[in-house]
């Protein structure tokens, strides 16, 4: 595993982190929309976003005196990709087993 992968792994083991990507899937949102949406502080979000954007998964876009966020599909689609990949070592594997010494 990347330590890329590692890093977006991480980011959306949070509750927040994920509920925050999935909000963003449906449209970009600044910090003001998410701290209305979830009830968490403006610090809180705002250190989730940038979790998020070092991880690659969202990217902020200044408009004017707000900051907007948006979902990066094709960081969601690499891993996705990942898992999927590792589903099919699973079933290309099939019963193959270990011997114990």
């Amino acid at each position: 595993m990347s330590e890329q992968t590692d890093e977006m792994l991480r980011a959306l083991a949070d509750p927040l982190r994920a509920r925050i990507i999935e909000m963003l899937a449906g449209e970009q949102l600044c910090t003001c929309h998410l701290v209305d949406l979830t009830g968490a502080r403006q610090t809180n979000i705002s250190n989730h976003l940038r979790v998020l954007r070092e991880a690659g998964l969202v990217e902020a876009q200044p408009a004017g005196r707000y900051t907007y966020y948006r979902l990066r599909p094709e960081a969601l689609a690499a891993l996705a990709g990942h898992y999927a990949d590792l589903a099919e070592r699973a079933r290309a594997a099939g019963q193959t087993r270990r011997p114990c010494a």
